[in-house]
Protein backbone atom coordinates (compact mmCIF):
# COMPACT_ATOMS: atom_id res chain seq x y z
CA UNK A 1 0.00 0.00 0.00
CA UNK A 2 1.14 3.44 -1.03
CA UNK A 3 0.85 5.95 1.26
CA UNK A 4 0.60 9.71 -0.01
CA UNK A 5 2.81 12.23 0.14
CA UNK A 6 0.95 15.36 1.60
CA UNK A 7 1.93 18.90 0.56
CA UNK A 8 1.87 20.31 3.79
CA UNK A 9 3.36 23.47 2.92
CA UNK A 10 2.71 25.62 0.01
CA UNK A 11 3.73 24.55 -3.31
CA UNK A 12 4.48 27.94 -4.77
CA UNK A 13 5.39 27.41 -8.87
CA UNK A 14 5.44 30.35 -11.97
CA UNK A 15 3.74 28.17 -14.77
CA UNK A 16 4.06 30.95 -17.31
CA UNK A 17 4.94 34.64 -17.35
CA UNK A 18 2.09 35.94 -15.79
CA UNK A 19 1.22 33.12 -13.42
CA UNK A 20 1.54 32.52 -10.13
CA UNK A 21 0.19 29.06 -9.26
CA UNK A 22 -0.20 27.34 -5.79
CA UNK A 23 -0.91 23.94 -4.66
CA UNK A 24 -1.43 22.97 -1.14
CA UNK A 25 -2.82 20.09 1.09
CA UNK A 26 -5.31 20.22 4.19
CA UNK A 27 -6.23 17.03 5.68
CA UNK A 28 -9.35 17.76 6.02
CA UNK A 29 -12.85 17.41 3.86
CA UNK A 30 -13.49 19.04 1.12
CA UNK A 31 -16.74 21.33 2.22
CA UNK A 32 -14.71 22.18 5.04
CA UNK A 33 -11.62 23.90 2.95
CA UNK A 34 -14.12 25.78 1.09
CA UNK A 35 -15.78 26.83 4.09
CA UNK A 36 -13.07 28.27 5.38
CA UNK A 37 -12.24 30.24 1.89
CA UNK A 38 -15.78 31.28 1.55
CA UNK A 39 -17.37 32.28 5.03
CA UNK A 40 -16.21 35.57 6.77
CA UNK A 41 -16.23 34.11 10.25
CA UNK A 42 -14.15 31.45 9.27
CA UNK A 43 -11.71 33.45 6.72
CA UNK A 44 -11.20 36.02 9.36
CA UNK A 45 -9.77 33.30 11.78
CA UNK A 46 -6.63 32.36 9.38
CA UNK A 47 -6.00 34.66 6.50
CA UNK A 48 -4.23 37.02 8.17
CA UNK A 49 -0.40 36.87 6.62
CA UNK A 50 2.54 37.32 9.52
CA UNK A 51 1.57 37.84 13.11
CA UNK A 52 0.58 41.35 13.93
CA UNK A 53 -2.13 41.97 11.75
CA UNK A 54 -5.94 41.70 11.83
CA UNK A 55 -8.74 41.59 9.10
CA UNK A 56 -11.23 44.08 10.12
CA UNK A 57 -13.15 43.85 7.01
CA UNK A 58 -14.28 40.90 5.44
CA UNK A 59 -17.40 41.01 3.40
CA UNK A 60 -18.09 38.05 0.87
CA UNK A 61 -20.92 37.38 -0.95
CA UNK A 62 -20.12 34.12 -2.80
CA UNK A 63 -22.06 33.48 -6.09
CA UNK A 64 -21.41 34.04 -10.00
CA UNK A 65 -21.54 38.50 -10.20
CA UNK A 66 -21.05 38.71 -6.19
CA UNK A 67 -18.52 41.40 -4.62
CA UNK A 68 -15.87 40.71 -1.75
CA UNK A 69 -13.88 43.26 0.06
CA UNK A 70 -11.11 42.30 2.66
CA UNK A 71 -8.61 44.49 4.43
CA UNK A 72 -6.01 44.14 6.50
CA UNK A 73 -4.46 46.40 9.68
CA UNK A 74 -1.45 46.14 11.45
CA UNK A 75 -1.47 46.52 14.95
CA UNK A 76 1.68 48.02 15.10
CA UNK A 77 1.24 51.38 13.02
CA UNK A 78 -2.15 51.06 11.66
CA UNK A 79 -1.13 50.44 7.74
CA UNK A 80 -4.18 49.58 5.99
CA UNK A 81 -4.43 47.00 2.39
CA UNK A 82 -6.94 45.00 1.18
CA UNK A 83 -8.34 43.53 -2.16
CA UNK A 84 -11.43 43.61 -3.35
CA UNK A 85 -13.53 42.39 -6.79
CA UNK A 86 -16.22 40.10 -7.98
CA UNK A 87 -16.77 36.53 -7.61
CA UNK A 88 -16.85 35.22 -11.86
CA UNK A 89 -17.64 31.78 -11.34
CA UNK A 90 -18.37 29.55 -8.24
CA UNK A 91 -19.36 25.83 -8.14
CA UNK A 92 -19.49 24.96 -4.52
CA UNK A 93 -17.15 23.02 -3.18
CA UNK A 94 -15.25 22.52 -6.01
CA UNK A 95 -14.21 25.57 -8.11
CA UNK A 96 -13.89 29.57 -7.51
CA UNK A 97 -12.95 32.31 -10.20
CA UNK A 98 -12.84 36.07 -9.16
CA UNK A 99 -11.25 38.74 -9.99
CA UNK A 100 -8.87 40.72 -7.27
CA UNK A 101 -8.16 44.37 -7.17
CA UNK A 102 -5.66 45.39 -5.40
CA UNK A 103 -6.11 48.19 -2.63
CA UNK A 104 -2.64 49.87 -1.23
CA UNK A 105 -4.61 51.53 1.74
CA UNK A 106 -1.88 53.14 3.46
CA UNK A 107 0.82 51.23 1.70
CA UNK A 108 2.72 52.85 -0.60
CA UNK A 109 3.91 49.80 -3.20
CA UNK A 110 4.62 50.65 -6.89
CA UNK A 111 2.02 48.26 -8.12
CA UNK A 112 0.06 48.95 -11.54
CA UNK A 113 -3.08 48.19 -10.07
CA UNK A 114 -5.19 49.05 -13.63
CA UNK A 115 -6.07 45.22 -14.04
CA UNK A 116 -7.59 42.68 -11.65
CA UNK A 117 -5.90 38.95 -11.24
CA UNK A 118 -7.78 36.89 -12.10
CA UNK A 119 -7.63 33.93 -9.55
CA UNK A 120 -9.06 30.62 -10.36
CA UNK A 121 -9.03 27.79 -7.76
CA UNK A 122 -10.04 24.42 -7.50
CA UNK A 123 -11.01 22.07 -4.29
CA UNK A 124 -10.37 18.34 -4.88
CA UNK A 125 -10.36 15.57 -2.62
CA UNK A 126 -9.20 12.06 -2.11
CA UNK A 127 -9.35 9.70 1.27
CA UNK A 128 -10.07 12.58 3.36
CA UNK A 129 -7.18 15.23 2.24
CA UNK A 130 -8.62 17.84 0.14
CA UNK A 131 -5.74 19.48 -2.72
CA UNK A 132 -6.00 23.40 -3.45
CA UNK A 133 -4.83 24.71 -6.49
CA UNK A 134 -4.55 28.37 -6.99
CA UNK A 135 -3.90 29.98 -10.25
CA UNK A 136 -3.08 33.90 -9.96
CA UNK A 137 -3.07 35.59 -13.86
CA UNK A 138 -1.53 38.74 -13.74
CA UNK A 139 -2.09 41.47 -16.24
CA UNK A 140 1.67 41.34 -17.00
CA UNK A 141 4.73 39.86 -16.09
CA UNK A 142 6.01 42.91 -14.27
CA UNK A 143 2.72 43.03 -12.17
CA UNK A 144 3.45 39.61 -11.32
CA UNK A 145 6.80 39.53 -9.84
CA UNK A 146 6.39 42.83 -8.43
CA UNK A 147 3.04 40.73 -6.08
CA UNK A 148 5.41 37.81 -5.59
CA UNK A 149 7.68 40.23 -4.43
CA UNK A 150 5.96 41.34 -1.61
CA UNK A 151 6.19 38.35 0.06
CA UNK A 152 2.58 37.45 -1.32
CA UNK A 153 3.24 33.53 -1.34
CA UNK A 154 5.06 33.66 2.33
CA UNK A 155 2.02 35.16 3.54
CA UNK A 156 -0.39 33.17 2.48
CA UNK A 157 1.49 30.40 4.00
CA UNK A 158 1.11 31.79 7.35
CA UNK A 159 -2.12 31.75 6.77
CA UNK A 160 -1.92 28.13 5.68
CA UNK A 161 -0.66 26.66 8.59
CA UNK A 162 -3.41 28.82 10.95
CA UNK A 163 -5.96 26.90 8.77
CA UNK A 164 -4.45 23.57 9.50
CA UNK A 165 -4.89 23.99 13.30
CA UNK A 166 -8.30 25.48 12.66
CA UNK A 167 -9.63 22.02 10.86
CA UNK A 168 -7.17 19.93 13.74
CA UNK A 169 -9.22 21.48 16.53
CA UNK A 170 -12.24 21.13 14.40
CA UNK A 171 -11.28 17.34 14.05
CA UNK A 172 -10.33 17.12 18.08
CA UNK A 173 -13.96 18.84 18.58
Amino acid sequence: MTTAILNTAANVSLPSDTEVRVLRDFKAPRTLVWDAHTKPELVRRWMLGPPGWSMPVCDMDVRPGGKYRWRWRSDENGAEFGFFGEFREVDAPARMVHAEHYDPGTMTPDMDTSAPAIIHTTFSEQNGVTTLELVMKFASKEIRDTAVATGMTDGMEMGYKRLDTLFADEHAG
